[in-house]
């Protein structure tokens, strides 16, 4: 069993490790034996609990109502340091336009498939289209060839352009530096590769990065184990 320390500052991902993958980013479900649960943990840690995660800060105010302390949305590109503050966005470049009608022509393409389009980047979701995965990367990375300033990152079943040096690993280095996080230390739950820079920064802080399917097998393993605290 791995024990949270007491002065712990937890940040979760969300999809994969709070909640289980879905076949649709909008089809998701959240247990509704969660929010107790995570708003007890707040309780326990003086509410150094926040969410980290691909999507906007709205949609986790929609999943999640109340629960977190702090949430950084974008790959933490958006951050809300507290609830109620204003929501502080990375300065980025826009996705061009250009790129945005090309995403829409693949995805027209490839019946199943799904444009995500958020506010400075967008996901080419393949989960009901897998043979497209592959395409879509190809198509992406000769998209991306001359830019600087976008990568394309690997998700569930799904391809993301987004800015280049926006992470997961700068919400938790933004969080560690304010109240109720500083002094902490910092346990970061992911499961997939846009959550290595939140587990890195969080041991760099002297914390735990944890994966999901390391240490908890999926995502219900983690809720049983939040529950166990």
């Amino acid at each position: 069993m791995i024990m949270l320390p007491d002065n712990a500052a937890l940040f979760l991902d969300l999809d994969g490790t709070l909640i289980d993958i879905a076949p649709t980013p909008d089809s998701v479900v959240v247990p509704p034996d969660l929010p107790p649960v995570l708003h007890g943990l707040r309780a326990r840690l003086s509410d150094a609990l926040a969410i980290v995660t691909g999507r906007p800060i709205s949609q986790v105010d929609a999943l999640l109502p109340g629960v977190a302390y702090a949430i950084a949305g974008e790959h933490g590109g958006a951050i809300r340091i507290a609830p109620g503050a204003v929501i502080t966005r990375a300065e980025v470049p826009e996705v061009p336009v250009a790129w945005l009608a090309e995403a829409e022509a693949l995805v027209a393409a490839h019946p199943g498939s799904i444009l995500e389009r958020k506010s400075r980047s967008f996901v080419l979701h393949y989960r009901l289209a897998p043979p497209a995965g592959p395409i879509f990367k190809q198509a992406l990375d000769d998209m991306l060839d001359a830019s600087s300033h976008h990568v394309v990152g690997a998700s569930h079943m799904a391809w993301e352009v987004k800015p280049t040096g926006i992470d997961k690993g700068r919400a938790v280095d933004v969080l560690m530096a304010l109240a109720p996080f500083a002094g902490r230390v910092p346990v970061f739950i992911g499961d997939d590769v846009t959550d290595e820079d939140g587990m890195r920064a969080a041991r760099a802080h002297g914390g735990m990065g944890l994966r999901v399917q390391t240490h908890f097998t999926d995502a219900a393993g983690v809720r049983r184990w939040l529950a166990s605290l």
